[in-house]
């Protein structure tokens, strides 16, 4: 079998010391996370764990098989990049002298898609949204202008089929309520 990028979502009640638990999953079958994201889902309390991996189609199933039988986990999922729509977003700080000296600020920016996050005397923070390939491609051309910092968060994602997670998640918050 081959290696490919999978996205795994996994539903969750919010409790410390879960991350953990998740990440020695995957570290204990030798798997690399290329990124991850956690926040909170659609369902209130519950939060949405988004990791990204590139492994088999067969080892991905036992690491979901794995994840869900933690004791918070209320239901994880895996995704091919074809059955997603995903963004990453990505700051790059820019020295002012540097950069103004090449482009047009202005120019460059709608050329590549990007937005102005602040202006300092001394530096300015663009803002980029887009697959890895493009904030990739952006942090090339800026290298060579003055890029003092770059951070690019993880994969945000949703499915492009409906999942039926919703329900599940209502009726799970309903009996955590009452409890």
């Amino acid at each position: 079998m081959e290696k490919k990028n999978f996205t795994v979502s996994v539903y969750t009640e919010n409790n410390p010391g879960l991350l953990s638990r998740i990440a020695a999953i995957f570290l204990k079958r030798h798997i690399n996370i290329e990124s991850i994201t956690v926040s909170k889902s659609e369902v209130k309390e519950v939060m949405r764990f988004i990791i990204v991996v590139n492994v088999t189609e067969e080892k991905i199933k036992k690491v979901v098989g794995q994840i869900e039988k933690q004791i918070e986990v209320i239901k994880a999922y895996y995704h091919t990049d074809e059955e997603l729509i995903f963004q990453e977003t990505a700051l790059y700080k820019i020295r002012t002298s540097d950069f103004e000296k090449e482009w047009k600020l202005e120019d460059f920016l709608k050329e590549n898609n990007a937005w102005m996050v602040t202006v300092a005397p001394d530096f300015f923070v663009i803002e980029k949204t887009g697959k890895r390939h493009e904030t990739e491609s952006l942090y090339e051309k800026l290298k060579p202008y003055g890029l003092m910092q770059f951070v690019r968060s993880g994969r945000i994602a949703v499915s492009k089929n409906e999942m039926q997670i919703s329900g599940m998640l209502e009726k799970f918050n309903t009996t955590n309520s009452n409890s």
